[in-house]
């Protein structure tokens, strides 16, 4: 199906001793650009993040927020240095013989002084850690990817309806340019019938002066080539595929001839048709950058 670029995703795992949650958003852009922000204790996961990453999104700037909240203490231990606390005892004792004080030491004044009792970090089981991580990513990813879808339909209803309208204006062009020359035709002869005072009129002069002039307004080969975008734009929005690279190029296409038939057009219904026209393809072309 199609999908926007734009899209917001979030889940969370709580257990006795932790949370991890997970939030995805992002914004249209060219390409894959991925910010991860997470707790250190996940930066060795860095690689596999970003291939599982690959698997749901293929375009967009992606913000994506890990947080770890630890609600215990099984992450460190306190830890027992006999060796130091027994230095600090010898030179306790030293000092009272030395200075002839009375020997008051006790074990609340001995686990005071530094490094007899420290805290030391359990090391982390990596591979249990990411299983708990990997869940959590890839449900924040799959909400990503169904905001990115149900925004997507809506922009392929929009985009649709401008496509008709589009083809509608292009029939009118199609239908219109025949006529313009038969005016022209017309027009011309009027105006040799008013300057000359008989009614010989030059027929041969007359025809290679409407060929002129139909050669110069002619449009058929715009004309085709926007029935043809305009169809592919369709065909593509259709097939439910990461589209909006092929569909930026189109729109470029759709825009050039449109141009060229403006330059082309000497008649004010088929302008104002075709600045409708490409009013319409500017629409598009906005829209499509958000297009996965």
């Amino acid at each position: 199906m199609l999908r926007s670029m734009t899209g917001f995703g979030r889940a969370e795992k709580t257990s006795e001793s932790h949370k991890i949650s997970v939030e995805v958003k992002a914004v249209n852009h060219r390409y894959l650009d991925l910010n991860i922000k997470m707790p250190k204790k996940f930066n060795m996961f860095e690689a596999q993040i970003r291939s599982i990453v690959k698997d749901y999104i293929e375009r967009g700037k992606v913000d994506m927020y890990i947080s770890f909240e630890d609600y215990g203490e099984e992450n460190a231990i306190v830890k027992y240095n006999k060796e130091i606390a027994n230095e600090y005892l010898t030179y306790l004792k030293q000092m009272s013989n030395d200075f002839s004080l009375e020997d008051d030491i006790r074990v609340s004044t001995l686990s005071r002084f530094p490094d007899v009792f420290t805290m030391e970090e359990i090391e982390t089981d990596e591979e249990a850690l990411f299983n708990e991580l990997s869940p959590v990513l890839e449900e924040a990813l799959k909400k990503f990817v169904e905001s990115r879808v149900v925004e997507g339909e809506k922009l392929k209803t929009d985009l649709l309806q401008k496509l008709d309208e589009m083809a509608s204006h292009v029939d009118f062009i199609e239908k219109r340019s025949p006529m313009i020359i038969e005016e022209y035709k017309n027009k011309l002869t009027e105006k040799i019938q008013t300057l000359l005072s008989d009614n010989h009129i030059d027929e041969t002069r007359i025809a290679t002066e409407v060929t002129i002039y139909a050669d110069k307004v002619c449009v058929d080969e715009e004309i085709v080539r926007l029935k043809s975008h305009i169809e592919a734009t369709r065909t593509a929005l259709l097939s439910g595929e990461s589209v909006g690279r092929k569909l930026d190029f189109i729109a470029q296409e759709l825009n050039r001839e449109a141009n060229t038939t403006l330059s082309k057009s000497t008649d004010l219904e088929i302008t104002n048709v075709g600045i409708e026209l490409k009013t319409l393809i500017e629409k598009i072309r906005e829209q499509i950058q958000n297009i996965e």
